[in-house]
């Protein structure tokens, strides 16, 4: 990617966002944060004021914005179960006419465009690793849909753009990641055992913690989203870690670190929660020569200092 280029981040202040901001700033990009801060933070941007090439605009990508730009990274939706359940229908509108805003944008100035998709496509799947090749498993009026149909239908537009249009479009699937700037009441399984375990609290695990999850350290996932965007590949590619934990191995790695005392506490299992996550990286392996460096353990400590110093 060329230097001074521009870079539109919306969804900025957030916790992919902030992280994604200030490694393009420290290669010398100028960066254009767009964020509601519904679920974003000033917190987390506070340190990029200090860049020149910085800037920050409040808005809401369901309202149209003209910028002149020359990459937009379109990261802005609620992510976790407890933020985008808050207000469905927003969040529904947000992925449906955020990123229509933001492909009409990105037709108008000429700009290359990425779009965070999810895991949560494939639904509960019923395939085992995932591959971009699996259509999934949604429930379109559970809980979840609002979310899960809303990334559907926002990859239907970027596809539908560059088919129609010729824009230069990137579609990311990301998997589970955590690191420094989560928010605390995420309600993210990793969030939520740091935070417990962190005030002594008993961890919480839903129905017997043998669900499982990948999960990749944020500056992996960073790097995976900066190489896609460089890259020429204009369907959807999983990124994220494909090494697998239960959801108790993960609680147990979590007390040891923090507080080997701690009780759990066991509740029911949410509607629609998927009982496996893992991707299939080959095609990120192939394409972009990128996997996940940071193992698990090495990933939460540095999370826990940051939850430490933050609280």
């Amino acid at each position: 990617m060329e230097n001074n280029k521009k870079n539109l981040i919306t969804g900025g202040s957030g916790f992919l966002g902030s992280h994604l901001a200030k490694r393009l700033l420290e290669k010398g990009e100028e960066v254009i944060c767009l964020d509601n801060f519904f679920t974003g933070s000033k917190k987390n941007i506070k340190e990029l004021y200090k860049f020149e090439n910085f800037e920050f605009i409040r808005h809401d990508v369901i309202e149209p914005i003209k910028l002149e730009v020359d990459y937009i990274w379109h990261l802005a939706c609620p992510a976790s179960p407890i933020h985008y359940q808050f207000n469905p229908i927003k969040t529904t509108k947000t992925s449906f006419l955020g990123t229509y805003n933001m492909l009409g944008l990105a037709k108008r100035v000429g700009a290359k465009i990425l779009l965070a998709s999810t895991s949560e496509v494939y639904g509960d799947p019923e395939e085992h690793p995932q591959t971009e090749s699996y259509k999934g498993s949604v429930n379109t009026i559970g809980i979840r849909s609002c979310y899960d149909e809303g990334k559907r239908v926002a990859e239907t537009l970027c596809a539908d753009y560059q088919r129609v249009h010729g824009l230069d479009v990137r579609i990311m699937r990301i998997f589970n990641t955590y690191g420094p700037n989560m928010r605390f009441d995420d309600g993210r399984v990793i969030s939520n055992f740091i935070f417990q375990a962190l005030n002594d609290q008993k961890m919480t695990l839903y129905g017997d913690g043998s669900q499982t999850r990948s999960f990749c350290y944020v500056d992996d996932l960073i790097e995976g989203m900066i190489l896609l965007m460089e890259s020429n590949y204009q369907y959807p590619i999983n990124i994220g870690n494909p090494k697998e934990f239960s959801i108790k191995e993960l609680a147990n790695l979590i007390r040891t670190l923090v507080n080997p005392n701690l009780d759990f506490e066991y509740k029911e299992l949410p509607q629609d929660d998927p009982k496996q996550r893992k991707p299939s990286i080959q095609l990120a392996k192939d394409l972009l020569k990128w996997e996940p460096k940071t193992e698990l353990k090495d990933g939460l400590v540095q999370t826990i200092d940051w939850f430490k110093n933050n609280l």
